[in-house]
């Protein structure tokens, strides 16, 4: 495993295990699976609905807490409520998680960004981010912040690699935590040429070069998978590493094109929506 250091001196894995759209009982399994292949970071959220499962699965895991990088994010309806970040520890059976975000840009967002910023001082977070914040929003945000988000979490692959907002965060050592890394399962992408010439010349999968590819850019990278497979080959991608020129050639795919565009009304309509957080199994 590699890893990063964040702006505040905190290490985090590059490469780990997400949960996003995983039932609590897949992603039980799935973070179960990953421990064992010898994953550290494991990347969950409120709206995910799954904490309490991937609570479950660290603790039962025998892992020592101090082993595991966490990942979770508080969603808008909670940004105002004073025990939303308690009641996240509490479904994860933890007195602290290793990265807190706020989840969208939507609601009270500077109040959602308050409590990170006291969860952080109260040793209850040991690092903070943002995640799906970009232009007007993200400089609302970075005015009003006393603490800069470490970690950005944006959809990121080679169809976008999110150039503009990095290159904004780069005086505040923002590093960025790539979502839909492999193209929410475009075969388009995951095909291209260049990953399929780059695979059999290193006997890798298309999909694991397109992974290296993240961690060489210096993004962190979290695909999720509750196939047992996908997750062994997922981290199987550190013995190798791509050229200059190669990955040269990989930025040439870069059209800015995303697989998730949401509204401003869509957006802002997160903050009505209200995941069933503490009624989870």
């Amino acid at each position: 495993m590699e890893y990063f250091e964040l702006s505040n001196g905190v290490k985090i894995p590059a490469l780990g295990i997400g949960t996003f759209l995983l039932a609590p009982d897949a992603a039980e399994k799935a973070v179960t699976a990953a421990l064992a292949e010898g994953y550290s970071l494991v990347d969950t959220a409120n709206a995910y609905v799954n904490e309490k499962a991937v609570g479950r699965a660290l603790k039962n895991s025998g892992t020592d807490r101090k082993d595991v990088f966490l990942s979770t994010k508080l969603w808008p309806t909670v940004y105002t409520a004073e025990d939303a970040v308690d009641k996240t520890l509490d479904r994860l059976q933890t007195d602290y998680v290793d990265l807190l975000f706020i989840h969208q840009p939507a609601g009270d967002y500077i109040a959602g960004y308050r409590q990170l910023e006291k969860a952080y001082k109260e040793g209850k977070a040991r690092s903070i981010g943002i995640s799906n914040f970009r232009g007007e929003k993200l400089e609302k945000l970075l005015a009003a912040a006393e603490i800069a988000p470490h970690v950005i979490q944006l959809e990121a692959h080679p169809y976008c690699t999110e150039k503009d907002v990095t290159e904004r965060l780069e005086e505040y050592g923002t590093r960025l935590m790539a979502w839909y890394p492999l193209g929410h399962g475009d075969k388009k992408l995951i095909n291209e040429d260049v990953f399929v010439k780059l695979a059999e010349k290193y006997g890798k999968t298309p999909a694991q070069i397109v992974l290296r590819w993240h961690t060489q850019k210096g993004f962190i990278v979290i695909p999720g998978s509750s196939d047992e497979r996908h997750i062994k080959d997922n981290i199987d991608i550190f013995d190798f590493e791509l050229t200059d020129g190669e990955m040269e050639e990989i930025a040439a795919l870069d059209t800015n094109t995303k697989y998730y565009n949401a509204t401003p009304r869509q957006e802002e309509a997160y903050a009505e929506f209200r995941p069933d957080m503490d009624g989870q199994k």
